[in-house]
């Protein structure tokens, strides 16, 4: 099931700033954060799922330039943010 309306807008609150700012970089990656942990976790079960699996590498892609922009911009945020999604390791 994908993301509600709410959950989206309590991403943009958390990440954003506010419900409305769903431009940003750091919400942006917290909503594609969502959406690749939750296909990975429909992938477990449905491991021939080829569509859902070249979909969650776009994904992946995506958010990988959203932190790099993020880490060329400002590093302290950038490492904020992975430490608050639990993203790195």
């Amino acid at each position: 099931m994908a993301l509600t309306r709410e959950q989206k807008a309590e991403i943009f609150k958390t990440y954003g700033g506010s419900e409305s700012n769903t431009g940003s970089p750091e919400a942006q990656v917290a909503l594609l954060t969502a959406r690749i942990n939750h296909i990975s976790e429909h992938l477990k079960d449905q491991r021939k799922d080829n569509h859902s699996r070249l979909s969650l590498i776009k994904m992946v892609g995506r958010r990988k330039k959203f932190l790099k922009y993020i880490a060329n911009k400002d590093i302290e945020a950038y490492r904020a943010l992975i430490k608050k999604l639990g993203i790195r390791k």
